[in-house]
């Protein structure tokens, strides 16, 4: 925001971008938060994880395509080069995913959250070695939201034994999820967010098929209604989110998005309350209030960062007046 003539502080072109990729970074993490109670609602449907990582990735594949070849068509054409770099994006994406819904089925669900929400300490690892910046701003966003992440989902007090090798496929996923997102956001620099988000989910369904095809462990026949109703609402997530989390890394870059998404353990927890049955204790709602706290911040921060830079950019500033 900049000051006008008469003082009055107004938002400007840069901050409402930046705005608006928190506001995109939390709906995807909203949608996102959907994944594991959707999942173990599939799997209570005798839904094999490696069959639901595949049909999910097609039906978001295929709603993707559907919804740009009606309404945004011209965000489809993409140079090869382009299209190559976001197919190899989405091969990674997709890999993870396979990691993922693998681990979910072996831990409980606040465990497979909480290990699977540790992607952003790797994102700050891998673009900290990249040789982009970590402020200490952003490492306190990423100690708080990891707090509440620890508190929302109370591992200490699961009654379920972990299953060590179910924890190191979260792990792996996780860390594979963090190099998506930052490979995501290089991507980005030369990729319209809406293009990108089609041609990544379209490798990620490829590579998750391929991989499911070769395994031989895709079992599509005697799937209940409940499990088909688990499985379409998982795809529209996905579309969704692979929408709304390209935009939000386009907009604030890699680290914002990446501690805007723990958020979505927060959703999670709130659905799984509503649809699995689980109880909230008080520390949880503590840990709840972190993560949204997280969620604030970094929208406190992209305003500032838009001040920033409208401050030394006589252009932007001239436009805000």
């Amino acid at each position: 925001m900049v000051a006008n003539g008469d003082g009055v502080r107004v938002r400007g072109p840069v901050t409402s971008r930046l705005i608006s990729g928190v506001y995109s970074g939390l709906l995807a993490s909203f949608l996102l938060g959907w994944a594991p109670i959707l999942g173990k609602l599939a799997y209570r449907s005798q839904v094999g994880p490696m069959t639901l990582a595949a049909l999910r990735t097609l039906v978001a594949a295929a709603l993707l395509w559907c919804a740009y070849l009606v309404a945004w068509r011209d965000r489809i054409a993409v140079t090869w080069r382009a299209l190559a770099n976001c197919l190899i994006v989405g091969a990674v994406n997709g890999v993870g995913s396979l990691f993922y819904y693998n681990g979910l089925v072996r831990l409980d669900a606040s465990r497979a959250a909480l290990l699977g929400a540790m992607y952003p300490v790797w994102v700050v690892v891998f673009l900290s070695a990249s040789g982009q910046t970590v402020r200490a701003i952003t490492l306190l966003q990423l100690a708080g939201s990891m707090v509440g992440a620890v508190l929302v989902t109370s591992p200490w007090v699961s009654a379920s034994p972990a299953d060590l090798f179910g924890a190191t496929l979260m792990i792996a996923s996780a860390a594979v999820n963090g190099w998506y997102i930052v490979m995501g956001q290089w991507v980005l620099a030369d990729v319209p967010s809406r293009s990108g988000a089609l041609y990544i989910l379209t490798g990620m369904a490829i590579t998750v098929s391929v991989a499911c095809f070769v395994a031989g462990d895709i079992a599509i026949g005697g799937i209940p209604m409940a499990g088909w109703q688990a499985i379409l609402a998982l795809g529209l997530t996905t579309a969704l989110s692979r929408v709304a989390v390209f935009l939000s890394l386009e907009r604030l870059g890699g680290m914002q998005t990446a501690i805007l998404g723990l958020v979505e353990l927060a959703v999670s927890l709130a659905l799984a309350f509503i649809f699995l049955g689980d109880r909230l204790g008080w520390y949880q709602w503590l840990g709840g209030a972190l993560l949204l706290g997280g969620g604030l911040m970094a929208r406190l921060t992209a305003e500032h960062d838009a001040d920033v830079e409208t401050a030394f950019d006589p252009v932007l500033a001239e436009s805000n007046r």
